[in-house]
């Protein structure tokens, strides 16, 4: 781990596009800005764990709990049938 120290308005550079600069230090923490491309995701720890954890119970889902999803969703309805086309009535024949 790389430990720095900074102060307000200093910058770190990251790579070639992502810059960490240092807005505000009070005495519970640290203001920090952080510019980066928007294909880079930035999270806080506590949020990706908790984004991990969610998605690690969903993946867990039991079968009462597949069973409860199915309710929710109406049967689709199965292919359309045609009805019988009327047969055209034949002409009486000359005689």
């Amino acid at each position: 781990m790389l430990v720095l120290s900074r102060r307000v308005g200093e910058r770190l550079v990251i790579g070639d596009d992502i810059v960490v600069t240092v807005i505000e230090v009070r005495s519970d923490g640290v203001r920090l800005g952080i510019d980066a491309p928007r294909d880079v995701r930035v999270h806080r720890a506590e949020v990706l764990d908790a984004l991990t954890a969610a998605n690690a119970d969903a993946a867990a889902a039991d079968d009462s709990t597949a069973a409860a999803l199915r309710r929710l969703v109406p049967p689709a309805a199965g292919p359309r049938t045609a009805a019988p086309a009327e047969q055209p009535s034949t002409p009486p024949a000359e005689q």
